[in-house]
């Protein structure tokens, strides 16, 4: 099945426009989740929504917005009213600068989207925004209206599409200051910071993304393959952590342990292991009817089959 975009409109560079779709780049839809139960009946949980004093069921058709001025006092917005105030940036998407992707501090980052050409037309006013962009080496920064907010969004190129970050607003992001004027002033000696180089330097690597594991998603799955075995669930040894004494000594003894963990490291040209997220998909049961999770993993990405195995 096609994906479903989230938004549809236009990308505009000036006079330059295309048709666009924006669909979600992430998904938590995998991942393991929960129903909540009557634990006397097993019975699913349903959530109705009642009126706070009367406590009666409310039907969707009566139910409008309101904006609270105060305790108990409320101002209604008609559906009419929000439409009345639509932005131009419901339904095209102007790009209004570009500026370094150094510039943007990560905290202003919310989720990323793909954009690409929607339907036949424009895909080489599409091509002329996205190469411009990949020329410059810049961030394209533009505005979009996602579930009745406007929101600005940084387009970069990917590939032969765009990647769309929403971003948040100044007034969404906290000070830092209220955090951290607390923390002590800290000489750090230059013998520390050499022995904390040195770790680091033992540790470094490329970002793979693939090669990490979420090891709470597995030892969710592990716990469901158990209780529908009808094994006993025994609690794990959890580890405790231990108060640094010498920061000296425990920086000598963190870089013999990464020098000790380097020479057992396989060598170049040696097998290497089979990765633990890939090993992730097989390990439910399959349920009876179903196809084997292995069989199913041949057929569809990891993430999916182990998802509908579960």
């Amino acid at each position: 099945m096609a994906p479903r975009a989230n938004w549809k409109g236009f990308l505009r560079l000036s006079l330059v426009t295309c048709p666009v779709a924006l669909y979600p780049a992430t998904s938590e839809s995998e991942k393991i989740s929960f129903n909540q139960l009557n634990r006397q009946t097993g019975h699913r949980i349903k959530y109705l929504k009642v009126d706070a004093d009367t406590g009666d069921e409310v039907p969707n058709e009566d139910i409008v917005k309101g904006y609270e001025l105060e305790k108990g006092q409320y101002i209604e917005v008609s559906k009419e009213e929000l439409e009345e105030i639509a932005l131009e940036s419901t339904r095209t998407i102007e790009i209004d600068e570009f500026v370094d992707r150094a510039d943007i501090d990560p905290r202003y980052l919310i989720r990323p989207y793909y954009v690409r050409p929607d339907g036949k037309v424009g895909h080489d006013a599409f091509a002329v925004i996205r190469e411009t962009i990949r020329e410059m080496d810049k961030v394209a920064i533009g505005r979009v209206v996602l579930t009745n907010r406007e929101h600005i969004i940084a387009l970069e190129p990917m590939d032969k599409g765009l990647v769309g970050t929403l971003l948040r607003y100044p007034y969404e992001v906290r000070s830092e200051q209220e955090y951290f004027d607390e923390i002590q002033d800290v000489k750090v000696t230059k013998d520390m910071l050499d022995l904390a180089r040195h770790i680091v330097n033992q540790k470094a690597g490329n970002f793979e993304p693939e090669k990490f594991e979420d090891h709470y998603e597995t030892a969710l799955i592990e716990l469901i393959n158990q209780k529908r075995a009808g094994k006993p669930i025994v609690p794990k040894d959890r580890p405790k952590g231990e108060n640094v004494v010498d920061l000296m000594d425990a920086l000598r003894k963190s870089v013999g342990g990464a020098a000790a963990a380097e020479t057992m490291a396989p060598k170049k040209g040696a097998k290497k292991p089979r990765k633990a997220a890939a090993g992730q998909k097989e390990m439910l049961m399959p349920i009876s009817g179903k196809k084997p999770a292995k069989e199913a993993a041949a057929k569809k990405p990891a993430a999916r089959a182990r998802r509908k195995s579960a």
